[in-house]
């Protein structure tokens, strides 16, 4: 019964640019506690005047019912028209609350004052729009596992301007923030380094023979930056080798320990992170799945990414 009321609500939807526009056959309206009490009074007032036929108490109450209806009316118009736009989902580990980035536009040359957004019955964000503004507010949302969270449905209301009615929508965003392992604690990586040699010999980010040295560049290992001279006021230099052989880490699933595949995707979860923070050339290899040798944020992003996607692309 619960899902055929739910199938009878009109949703909003984004369209192919993740923009949602709430329409007049998507906002709902109703009184609030204190309407269903002012509504109460007025009938009181009104009985009154009848019974007594007291002019006075004719005119206040048909003023303050007229005052009801503007009301009604500037709390409908106060959200129609809205545009509601996804925005950025920062990648999180799991465990992490999720961030979603929400955009909300007023295109419209008045003020929206009062709009709420919520997921459920709790309130997560409140603004007041200017004319011609875009607010961005920031919804959060616990990520238990891995994979892609998707924000939900999400709610927009306002109670503006007397909070004697409440309109409200129903808003979704098709929006999913991708949600890594948790990554397990320091462990040992478990894969020896393979060596590959250079073609030019003298990258100056191998191990081989002293070649001398060169002014630093972002990326530098520490491990490679002449202290020495710095100590001496020369300025920050690298040295070089020869042989460029830079440690090659493989990692690979078939390399880890026998156990499920929650524990193990949270142990190479770990070992992308140690391995970047190292600044070393790594690749991995999943079911199905192999990641040549790179290194550098791009690259990291993108094993982490295989690792939160993994049972989605082999099945796990």
């Amino acid at each position: 019964m619960k899902r055929k009321l739910i199938n009878l609500l009109r949703f909003t939807q984004a369209d192919r640019q993740g923009v949602a526009t709430l329409a007049h056959r998507h906002i709902y309206i109703l009184p609030t506690r204190y309407g269903v009490f002012f509504g109460v009074l007025l009938a009181t007032m009104l009985l009154g005047s009848m019974n007594y036929a007291n002019n006075l108490g004719f005119m206040t109450t048909f003023l303050l019912a007229g005052l009801g209806l503007v009301a009604m009316l500037h709390t409908y118009r106060n959200q129609i028209g809205l545009k509601i736009a996804r925005g950025r989902a920062e990648a999180v580990f799991a465990g992490q609350a999720a961030s979603f980035e929400v955009q909300i536009k007023n295109l419209r040359k008045g003020p929206r004052p009062g709009i709420q957004v919520q997921t459920g019955k709790t309130v997560l964000a409140a603004t007041d729009l200017e004319p011609q503004q875009t607010q961005v507010v920031r919804l959060g949302k616990p990520a238990e596992k891995r994979g892609e969270l998707p924000l939900g449905r999400i709610v927009v209301s306002t109670y503006f301007p007397l909070g004697l009615f409440r309109t409200w929508s129903y808003v979704e965003l098709d929006f999913h923030c991708l949600v890594y392992p948790a990554p397990a604690p320091e462990v040992e990586i478990p894969t020896a380094p393979s060596y590959a040699s250079s073609h030019s010999g003298d990258k100056g980010v191998g191990t081989d023979d002293f070649q001398g040295l060169r002014q630093y560049r972002p990326g530098d290992s520490p491990r490679h930056i002449d202290w020495k001279a710095l100590a001496r006021e020369r300025g920050l230099l690298t040295r070089q080798f020869g042989g460029d052989r830079a440690d090659q880490l493989w990692l690979d699933w078939s390399a880890l320990p026998d156990q499920d595949v929650e524990t193990r995707l949270s142990l190479l979860c770990r070992c992308v992170l140690t391995v970047s923070e190292r600044q070393q050339t790594y690749g991995m290899r999943l079911p199905g799945l192999e990641i040549p040798l790179g290194r550098g944020a791009a690259h990291q992003g993108r094993c982490l990414e295989a690792l939160a996607r993994f049972e989605v692309r082999h099945g796990g």
